[in-house]
């Protein structure tokens, strides 16, 4: 009778079957060590977005201040154009708001300007101090002024041609013509009603001057002495403050590069 021999087990006598179990073993452990790597660095991506996140976030709330100061300004603007109309208009001196509520206009008959002359006459300086006295208090109450960057005194002429003033003509005219109210308020305002000493937010100098002869008509057509009359005049245009256009484009660029949507 034949001897009964017990069959070794099957991994011993296959060791490409431990290979491969070897393998697969490997192949578990990589498998796990690249899913903790993919997490770490998940992590790490959202920790970084959430920076970028709050980072965009606190632009947009500079930005979102900005904006508030601005409809803020414009309101004060507005308010300080109407109160200054009103009050004149009371006094007996009906200067005019643009359209826009952002200009003061003086007509030329109320400070009594010649025919190419610019010095205010004695007949008419009462009604140039007042306008100065007013524009003053209207400006000051509370914190106005932080809110206005310049108030330019322009001088405006019609579109008649005059060739005085060494040459210059118009130019010089109106010039001259706002120089010669914005010296005669500092000369005859008080001290504490001075509109030189007037400065906005950043501590500048609120008031400037500058003429622009016929270039700015009010008009469309100047045929009439009616016509000719409303663009001889003193404008007082306020401009206010704004946001810087560089930090808004900054703003914009990073939203658009991130594919974030704009807050509205």
């Amino acid at each position: 009778m034949r001897k009964y021999q017990p069959q070794a087990p099957v991994d011993e006598e296959n060791p490409y079957w431990m290979s491969f179990s070897d393998i697969m073993s490997a192949l578990v452990v990589i498998f796990i060590l690249a899913a903790v790597v993919l997490m770490v660095q998940l992590m790490e991506t959202e920790d970084e977005l959430q920076d970028k996140v709050q980072e965009l976030d606190s632009k947009v709330q500079l930005l979102d201040e900005e904006i508030e100061i601005l409809q803020q300004a414009e309101y004060v603007r507005r308010t300080i154009i109407e109160e200054a109309t009103e009050e004149l208009k009371q006094r007996g001196i009906p200067i005019v708001m643009s359209e826009n509520a952002t200009v003061l206009r003086i007509p030329n008959h109320l400070l009594g300007f010649d025919t190419a002359d610019y010095e205010i006459q004695e007949a008419y300086q009462d009604t140039a101090y007042q306008i100065g006295e007013v524009l003053h208090k209207v400006m000051t109450k509370g914190n106005r002024a932080d809110y206005l960057d310049t108030v330019f005194v322009e001088g405006h002429t019609d579109n008649r041609p005059f060739n005085g003033f060494m040459g210059k003509g118009n130019w010089g005219l109106s010039t001259f013509r706002a120089i010669s109210l914005w010296q005669f308020w500092n000369s005859h305002l008080p001290e504490a009603s001075r509109l030189d000493n007037l400065r906005n937010s950043d501590q500048t100098l609120l008031f400037s001057v500058s003429g622009y002869g016929d270039t700015r008509p009010v008009t469309e057509e100047q045929n009439t002495e009616e016509e000719l009359s409303a663009n001889r005049r003193i404008d007082i245009r306020f401009t206010i403050r704004r946001p810087q256009s560089q930090d808004i484009r900054e703003i914009q660029k990073q939203f658009s590069n991130k594919g974030f949507p704009v807050r509205p």
